[in-house]
């Protein structure tokens, strides 16, 4: 059993087609390392689409450091799997995840888009804390 708090549910866009990558021209069986979903989620949103944190953080549904820590451990897998040769298992890992039916786009540099973009997420993110509220209202009656 784990200690502690639980941790926040992480918003994931989709889950990844591929659930394994390993290198090739590497003799035998590679060593083997594990990318959690959320490490995953976190190194697409910030590397592959352009998001800074803050906004990787509001598409995640989490606070801005532990996207940061996050993307921080994601990059430390992916480059040691990298350098060593290692095969790459995304596992959902002990995070509990929330897959979200829309898709973010790619960053664009259009500072219209930009200022859309993060009202959309600060809605977004307002429209979550109601209904926590509302829910954590509802079981104290």
């Amino acid at each position: 059993m784990q200690k502690g708090r639980r941790k926040k549910i992480r918003y994931i866009q989709k889950m990844p087609k591929i659930g394994q990558f390993s290198p090739r021209g590497k003799p035998g069986r590679p060593d083997e390392i594990e990318l959690k979903i959320d490490e995953y989620e976190a190194i697409k949103l910030a590397d592959f689409q352009g998001y800074d944190q803050f906004e990787g953080a509001m598409a995640m549904g989490i606070s801005r450091p532990s996207f940061g820590r996050i993307l921080r451990n994601g990059r430390m897998v992916v480059a040691d799997a990298l350098v060593n040769g290692k095969i790459i298992h995304i596992r959902t890992g002990d995070v509990q995840v929330g897959v979200r039916q829309k898709n973010f786009p790619s960053k664009s540099r259009s500072a219209d888009e930009e200022f859309n973009l993060r009202s959309q997420l600060k809605e977004e993110a307002l429209r979550r804390n109601i209904v926590k509220f509302s829910r954590a209202k509802s079981r104290k009656k």
